[in-house]
């Protein structure tokens, strides 16, 4: 699992993800989301490199 930035353009990124939010409401947002999270772990395939992603993601502090 990569920890360290690894995204090229990560502010671009950032900011192309809030634009697809815009204009949607909390339940389409969370669809959105859903379905970006299911494609991005596809990119990834490794399913033990998912499942660190997992842990790692809940371990973070709220």
């Amino acid at each position: 699992m990569k920890t360290a930035l690894n995204l090229q353009d990560a502010d671009g990124f950032y900011e192309q993800l809030l634009d697809a939010h815009q204009g949607l409401s909390k339940e389409e947002s969370e669809l959105l989301n859903a379905r970006l999270i299911l494609l991005l772990a596809n990119q990834v395939g490794d399913a033990k490199v998912l499942a660190a992603c997992i842990e790692a993601a809940r371990a973070l502090p709220k």
